[in-house]
């Protein structure tokens, strides 16, 4: 599924460098479709897309460390 099928804003990458927890409250806030996931970087994950997903990674320090997309 391409991204431009997904509803409301799909990149953040203003948030990088914030904290995660803070990150992923306004991404939630600014489109109500998705559901932020904050994912440690090295963490193993699916490679499937998903609309309603978006996985903020951060460091140890609960840094965003990657534009959160939606996928």
């Amino acid at each position: 599924m391409a991204s431009d099928e997904c509803k409301g804003k799909s990149s953040w990458p203003e948030l990088v460098g914030k904290k995660g927890e803070d990150a992923a409250a306004r991404i939630e806030k600014e489109n109500p479709h998705v559901n932020a996931v904050i994912v440690l970087e090295g963490s193993f994950v699916t490679a499937d897309f998903l609309c309603t997903r978006v996985r903020v990674w951060v460091n140890t320090y609960g840094i965003v460390t990657r534009v959160p997309i939606i996928g």
